[in-house]
């Protein structure tokens, strides 16, 4: 909430009051601070760290997004909470990277109530629906793979789940919405490069008792980040030790059992992996920021160490903890070949877009539907260790069904009509979408 100079720039200030003595009063109880927090390489080293995670959030979290809604074998449940870990970290970046940069930048609260309300929830919001959501995963996988005979969680179930997670992390945000406000600082006052002074706002938590804060912030702490992070810690374990004793019979069981035990195994450790590898940078990405509210609400700091911590700790804090929203899609690329190959495809269809018919038109999903020219097919077993749909092992596929669902499907013969000058050919493959 940048307002105009408390004073015009040309007369005397502070104004004038009855005698000297009250001037000189006045003038002692007031206190000044720049207008910017930092020095101008110092800024611009925040500035840039800042964008580079946005725009890594925007487009990661974006093409996740995009590659789960459009196609429609991508959408298992542990993708629909995926997708659903992609929208909170998309909010994040909008709703929250530009302001928090701005207010660590400049000293006070720069934007109006609203946007101080709103930051604080969508932010507050955003993490609690990140852990539950992390925590449904690991309940998901669990009951998956620890009790694979149970039911399975349906995709109407799993939508049902999102929509309950995000009204409980409403629900536990609404105290900070309440409350959050923006104040004016008395006596305190912004000077900026041209020695015009403006008035000092702060967005804050006005709790009627100092007492209670601490107490939320307590109860946020362990609601949001220790209980749940340490109930994934124990189903992990569970899944780790079940899948370290289902590798045990298919090793012993010779050359027979390994075919179709390994690969599904490997497939599922692979998942397992990173799951885990979210969880633990959601852990480590967001353990500083918690560090530095307890500090605050517990610590006793002086007016020196608060101002370092604000100043300096915070903003690093902050930055860690939206940099988990910008390496969740990267994770997903670097452990899941689904994700990284609907990378691959949505890059190579914005830099190479072909010449022939698109996949839509080019295959026919309905039963019977003909291929627009007739290409060969090779067809390459995949690592999911899925058997073919049909039983035959040779002959033509059936125009409008692939042979395999989980296998690669190589086309020759589109190539030389589609090639581009510096777009290498290669060839098209319809990926193992299932994790």
């Amino acid at each position: 909430m940048e307002g105009e100079p408390a004073q015009p720039p040309n007369s005397s200030w502070p104004p004038s009051q009855n005698g000297s003595n009250a001037k000189a009063t006045l003038a002692a109880n007031l206190t000044f601070s720049s207008y910017y927090q930092h020095s101008s390489p110092v800024a611009a080293m925040f500035i840039v760290a800042y964008v580079l995670i946005f725009l890594l959030c925007m487009v990661g979290n974006a093409l996740v997004c995009f590659i789960v809604l459009t196609n429609r074998h991508m959408r298992t449940v542990t993708n629909m909470f995926i997708l659903n870990l992609a929208v909170s970290d998309l909010l994040v970046g909008i709703f929250c990277m530009p302001t928090t940069l701005v207010d660590n930048l400049i000293t006070g609260w720069p934007f109006d109530n609203a946007t101080c309300k709103m930051s604080g929830l969508v932010q507050g919001m955003s993490v609690s629906a990140s852990v539950f959501t992390l925590v449904a995963i690991a309940v998901e996988r669990f009951r998956c793979i620890v009790h694979p005979f149970r039911e399975k969680l349906t995709l109407r179930k799993a939508l049902v789940t999102i929509a309950v997670i995000w009204a409980l992390a409403l629900l536990i945000m609404c105290p900070s919405a309440i409350t959050l406000t923006v104040t004016r600082e008395e006596h305190h006052f912004m000077v900026d490069a041209h020695n015009r002074s403006y008035p000092l706002y702060s967005c804050w938590e006005a709790w009627p008792e100092k007492g209670m804060r601490r107490v939320y912030t307590t109860v946020l702490f362990s609601h949001i980040y220790l209980a749940p992070l340490a109930l994934i810690v124990l189903m992990y374990a569970r899944i780790a030790r079940k899948l370290c004793k289902a590798s045990g019979p298919a090793r012993a069981g010779g050359e027979a059992a390994a075919p179709e035990g390994r690969p599904g195994a490997r497939r599922r450790a692979r998942v397992v992996h990173m799951l885990v590898m979210v969880a633990l940078v959601f852990t480590l990405s967001w353990l500083p920021l918690w560090a530095l509210l307890l500090l605050i609400d517990y610590g006793q700091l002086s007016e020196p160490q608060l101002h370092l911590v604000t100043v300096y700790a915070f903003p690093f804090a902050h930055w860690l903890a939206f940099f988990n929203s910008s390496a969740n899609p990267i994770i997903y690329g670097y452990f899941n070949e689904n994700f990284r190959r609907g990378f691959q495809a949505a890059f190579r269809a914005r830099l190479c877009p072909p010449q022939w018919a698109s996949p839509r038109e080019a295959y026919s999903e309905r039963p019977g539907g003909l291929l627009r020219a007739p290409v060969s097919m090779e067809v390459q077993p995949s690592d999911s260790g899925l058997p073919s749909e049909s039983g035959r092992s040779s002959g033509t596929p059936r125009p409008g069904r692939l042979p395999l669902r989980g296998g690669r499907v190589a086309h020759h013969g589109l190539a030389q009509a589609g090639e581009r000058p510096g777009c290498p050919h290669l060839p098209l493959t319809i990926p193992a979408w299932d994790i």
